[in-house]
């Protein structure tokens, strides 16, 4: 349809439309990871960051300009997740500064509206890196302006727009070697393109052209299920496992089980499945994920129930906000995010407060840690990412909050640990935020892993389905043997300075495994301390440190 003027109606129906088509995409969006590894969560982030907005966005009484990006900018700054996610909300909230006091927008301001949250996003990291997604905001908002200058008209200006963005976008890997020696483009950066082509869909077709399977994410700050009537909940229980198999094909067993439900996913490899799916039968379900193998954590979840105990608030934790305030005040909270059953009762034992459940493929929402933060009667919060990909909505939730927290860079779980051990409750909490900060620089750490696509990277030729070793983020070797991989990566780690090596075994390895490797450990490294710990993780084999 002919558009040169947007008023606040059709301004949302294209951020709706965006965030929709980032959701049909999210797939392909995350198989652009650099590493091979199980675990690629950009589309997967940045599509809940987006569907954050649209909860808010469907709150709004009147569609004016200014309540749509002002909806747009609060939901997805709530909701961000993971970095790419952070950086989109504040391209989104520099875009909603812009546009706040139009009452209709031409393709100038909607231009220098682009621009306004290039410059949002760029002061919010510390270290901008060129090759992201902030490279293809910034070279796109940039052509923007001149499209503007010769075209009045919506569609042919979004148009020039995403061949803008797909032409900065294919120059990523030119800019960063990592995405040049992957044979991949940044996938932040396709994430927006995606959204700017939902976009243009809505101003061509002059419709939102609507997901047909939109999966219940337990993630959204908002669950799906407040906006149905019980009645019109088909399936009823969202049924969730891990399968432990040995050959299986993830396709096939998709295909026994597609008609017992829908928001159906079956993700995963020959060894290790992960199956969602609503159904109103998970014993059928579970009874032919048994004939392929071992199940694993294993969630099911009446949605019915849910839906009548579901009540609309701002945040989903204001009535443990109140219960926790008439505890008494104490001088120190902590929040970390794990992974795994094991890892979540070591947290606890060394004095965690409150534990997030998150970290690779299920990064916490800025939302998220704020509620964490929230539940805690303590003067001084302490955060422990313990994931790199975390850090930025920590920090984004340490600046929405008004209680004095600090978020610790810690990037892996042993990082996480070593700090808590550390931790001095009789310091004050500056002193401590420095020696926190000191201490995990000492941490050497190790995954060993899965790949899910056959690559070379670092010079090592990996095939899908191979162990791989990660040492200090660097991909140093694939093999088939999974102990001789860890061995070998164990080794890379350690030098005549170290101490200690400890070792997290996830749910993919059993006990005997466990210490068969501690045993052997033990005969190569006998001046060295060697403790093994139940992890439960997912995806990752061992999570290793050694100080």
């Amino acid at each position: 349809m002919k558009v040169n003027i947007i008023d606040g109606h059709i301004l949302k129906n294209m951020i709706i439309s965006g965030a929709y088509e980032l959701e049909r995409n999210k797939e392909m969006v995350n198989k652009l990871n650099v590493f091979p590894v199980p675990d690629g969560d950009t589309g997967t982030n940045m599509s809940a960051t987006m569907m954050s907005a649209i909860t808010e966005l469907n709150k709004i009484k009147e569609e004016t300009v200014k309540a749509v990006v002002d909806a747009a900018s609060m939901g997805t700054l709530m909701g961000a997740r993971g970095n790419s996610g952070v950086i989109l909300s504040q391209l989104i909230r520099g875009f909603a500064k812009y546009l706040k006091d139009k009452n209709q927008i031409n393709t100038k301001d909607f231009a220098l509206a682009l621009k306004e949250g290039v410059a949002t996003a760029y002061k919010a990291v510390m270290k901008p890196t060129e090759g992201t997604i902030l490279t293809v905001s910034r070279e796109s908002a940039e052509k923007a302006i001149e499209f503007a200058k010769h075209t009045s008209d919506f569609e042919e200006f979004l148009h020039k727009l995403c061949i803008a963005a797909e032409e900065s976008l294919n120059k990523t890997p030119n800019i960063l070697p990592a995405l040049k020696q992957a044979n991949v483009v940044d996938a932040g950066g396709m994430g927006l393109l995606i959204i700017y082509k939902g976009m243009l869909n809505y101003i061509k077709l002059g419709k939102i052209e609507e997901l047909k399977e939109l999966e219940v994410q337990k993630e959204q700050d908002v669950p799906a299920q407040a906006l149905l009537n019980t009645e019109d909940i088909k399936f009823a229980y969202c049924t969730e496992f891990f399968i432990k198999t040995k050959g299986a094909n993830p396709d096939d067993f998709k295909h026994k089980i597609e008609n017992y439900g829908d928001s159906m996913v079956v993700v995963g490899t020959e060894e290790l499945i992960k199956v969602h799916i609503h159904t109103n039968n998970p014993g059928i379900i579970l009874e032919e994920a048994l004939k392929i193998g071992e199940l694993m954590k294993i969630k099911i979840d009446n949605m019915k129930e849910q839906h009548r105990h579901i009540v609309e608030e701002e945040t989903t934790n204001e009535v443990e906000l109140e219960e926790n305030t008439s505890q008494e005040e104490k001088e120190y909270g902590i929040v970390t995010v794990a992974m795994g059953d094991g890892i979540t009762n070591i947290f606890k034992d060394l004095g965690v407060d409150f534990v997030i459940e998150g970290g690779q493929t299920m990064n916490p929402s800025t939302q998220d840690i704020l509620a964490a933060v929230n539940k805690i009667n303590a003067r001084n919060i302490f955060v422990l990412p313990n994931n790199s990909n975390i850090i930025l909505a920590a920090e984004q939730a340490k600046e929405l909050s008004d209680k004095n927290v600090f978020v610790v860079p810690t990037k892996s779980i042993p990082q996480g640990i070593t700090a808590l051990v550390s931790f001095d409750y009789d310091a004050k909490p500056e002193e401590n935020y420095e020696t926190l900060c000191e201490v995990i620089k000492g941490v050497k750490t190790g995954q060993v892993t899965f790949a899910v696509r056959d690559t070379v990277f670092n010079d090592v030729e990996v095939k899908e389905g191979n162990k791989i070793a990660i040492a200090n983020g660097k991909l140093i070797k694939a093999s088939e043997d999974l102990e001789e991989i860890t061995l070998s990566l164990i080794d890379e780690l350690v030098d005549d300075e170290s101490q200690l090596i400890t070792i997290f075994y996830g749910n993919g390895v059993s006990e005997e495994e466990a210490q068969e490797l501690q045993n052997k450990l033990e005969e190569k490294y006998k001046d060295v301390d060697i403790t093994i710990y139940y992890g439960g993780q997912p995806l990752y084999y061992y999570l290793i440190s050694v100080e």
